[in-house]
């Protein structure tokens, strides 16, 4: 009986005592010379193997997917899904454990946590592997709770008609700070800061009705909403309490106060402190708030999608500050600030580089738009927001001009057939208004759509840049690692995972007219007009997913570090067996979805 095999090691960790035991009781050892088949590709598997000593190549075909090392198992789909989708090769003398395969379809049957292992859908291997454990708290399982369970203020409604002074008496005998205001077919809600405002500082007679004084634009939430989604509005609306509904009707108050202490950091807060500041210094603490919220939020396990969406709602509100400060009358009139790439798409959560632009409804004074450009940029830039390599920014006057010059500039991108011009294209269908004119940007994306839709080569064309980075996920323990400067221990997981995903569901989603801003969101319309897949649909949201989380994990090291160059790498031997299975399974996603572009844009014709 092999005392040695290490039970903690996963997906085993997830058996128990008993079932470890007999997994242990039942495993023998199996050798292989460099070159043996060990699987092959489209046969069952009698055994599941673990990798105690050497390497297996696992194989479609001449390629190479991923080579295998000490406690890596395989092949779970030739197990459990009756043949071996690749062919598993040793590499150089190899050992392995090989449990029966009776042995572990009854483990699986009996354990769902072990059976997770065995999925074929990422999605589901995905779901189980992160789950969060609920015995340890944190800040997930806060947000993952109902509105509804949280300490809700009752709904206390009061007429329209009542003065200020009978507000403030139903307050304190209610012992309520925020009321809800019935004006014949209107509701609204007025707070304690809105009566000492108007009495305060505006001074209006005690008599005045409360109708003048409250607030008919309410945002609210569902008592059957998350409280992640709960926090997501306050941040976006700068609001420090929401209304909640229940089957249509206000039901009652929640405060930032009744979740402050239970949400890692405060990121509700910082709306505020953003909007108090009177100068681009003032903005400089908030500005170091937000990049310091994403860390506090990971540390707390919440998951990347929500800090992504938290962070760029925050930075947002921080560009459209500075623009406020900072733009003159001129360009305020006829601007609009617009943010693209990863930001554009609400994907980033450590800062990366600027990818900002400026459209004009009509030209402005040259000193004017000079001045902004050159002092917007440098105010990011003291933020802790790089300057973009390509040069993507409002300082370039590429990217800050009148929306005609800016259409026309977009139809010359899409005539001349050069990688720059698919680069400009992909950032700019990205773009997302940040402040002032917003039709802007969308008349310019119309224009965008306008001349590329049907235009079948260029596509294929633009279509091609997903196997710009090709060799970074081309095996990944193998020496092609160093065609993209890395070892042959890490990968690339922007170039290898994310820009296939994300710049590939751009081609479709231009090609199909949809408008989506984020790549979930492009997914899920994609996959409801059936376009692509549900299964496919599914397995690429997670694949991206993961990817996304464990690039953030690679940028909060490179930040501790202070090795920024590597912030997109992440290194194989710091990933768990179960960590690196997920990456497999996600980077054969990026493949098959691979396979998918080339054959609906006849790319190998290019």
């Amino acid at each position: 009986m092999p005392q040695a095999f290490d039970a903690q090691n996963p997906p085993f960790d997830r058996l128990t005592h008993a079932e470890a035991a007999k997994l242990r009781d039942s495993l023998d050892i199996g050798y292989w010379g460099p070159g043996e088949t060990i699987i092959a590709q489209g046969k069952p598997a009698e055994n599941l193997h673990v990798v105690i000593k050497g390497s297996v190549e696992e194989r479609d075909g001449d390629e190479i997917e991923s080579v295998l090392g000490p406690k890596d198992s395989f092949d779970t789909r030739a197990l459990v899904h009756g043949a071996a989708g690749s062919s598993f090769v040793a590499a150089e003398e190899t050992l392995c454990y090989t449990a029966p395969k009776d042995v572990v379809l009854e483990l699986i049957r009996k354990n769902p946590g072990f059976a997770a292992f065995f999925y074929s859908e990422l999605s589901r291997k995905l779901t189980s592997y992160t789950t969060p454990d609920e015995s340890k708290g944190g800040v997930e399982q806060v947000l993952r709770a109902r509105i509804k369970d949280a300490r809700l203020h009752p709904a206390v409604f009061i007429d329209g008609g009542a003065t200020i002074a009978e507000t403030g008496h139903t307050m304190r005998d209610k012992n309520q700070n925020a009321l809800f205001v019935k004006d014949g077919e209107r509701v609204g809600i007025v707070t304690g800061m809105n009566l000492s405002k108007a009495a305060v500082l505006e001074a209006l007679p005690l008599d005045t009705p409360i109708r003048d004084v409250c607030h008919f634009e309410i945002q609210s939430v569902d008592a059957d909403d998350f409280i992640f989604e709960a926090l997501i509005k306050m941040t976006r609306h700068n609001k420090r309490r929401l209304a909640v509904t229940s089957n249509g009707e206000f039901s009652g108050i929640l405060e930032d106060i009744d979740i402050l202490g239970l949400v890692a950091g405060n990121s509700q807060l910082i709306p505020g402190r953003i909007d108090r500041a009177r100068s681009v210094q003032h903005l400089e603490m908030p500005a170091k708030d937000i990049q310091d919220q994403v860390e506090r939020l990971h540390r707390q396990q919440v998951k990347v999608e929500v800090i992504a969406e938290i962070t760029s709602d925050l930075n947002r509100a921080l560009f459209a500050k500075l623009y406020d400060l900072i733009a003159p009358p001129s360009i305020k009139a006829v601007g609009c600030l617009m943010v693209m790439g990863s930001e554009g798409r609400g994907e980033q959560t450590v800062r990366t580089d600027q990818d900002n632009g400026l459209l004009l409804a009509e030209p402005v004074p040259e000193a004017d738009l000079v001045k902004f450009r050159a002092e917007f940029t440098d105010a990011l830039e003291l933020f802790g927001f790089p300057p973009c390599a390509g040069n993507v920014m409002v300082r370039n006057p590429q990217w800050s001009q009148t929306i005609g010059d800016f259409v026309r500039q977009i139809r010359g991108w899409v005539i001349t057939p050069d990688e720059m011009s698919a680069m400009n294209l992909g950032i700019f269908y990205d773009a997302i208004a940040v402040t002032g004119r917003r039709e802007l940007v969308d008349t310019a994306k119309a224009a965008m759509s306008e001349v590329m839709r049907g235009e079948s080569a260029y596509l294929a064309r633009f279509a091609k840049a997903i196997d710009q980075f090709e060799d970074a996920s081309a095996g990944l323990f193998t020496a092609l690692m160093a065609t993209v400067g890395v070892a042959s221990d890490a990968i690339h997981i922007k170039k290898s995972g994310i820009f296939p995903i994300v710049h590939g569901i751009r081609v479709i989603s231009i090609d199909a007219g949809v408008v989506a801003a984020s790549t979930a969101q492009r997914l899920d319309e994609l996959g409801a007009r059936g376009t692509l897949g549900e299964e496919l649909v599914r397995d690429m949201k997670s694949a991206l997913s993961y990817f996304m989380e464990v690039r953030l994990r690679s940028q909060l090291r490179a930040m501790r570090t202070g090795r920024q160059e590597e912030e997109a790498i992440v290194r194989l031997n710091d990933l768990s067996t179960s960590e690196r299975d997920l990456l497999r399974e996600a980077l054969k996603v990026v493949k098959r979805f691979k396979e998918i572009m080339r054959s609906r844009y006849h790319l190998g014709m290019l």
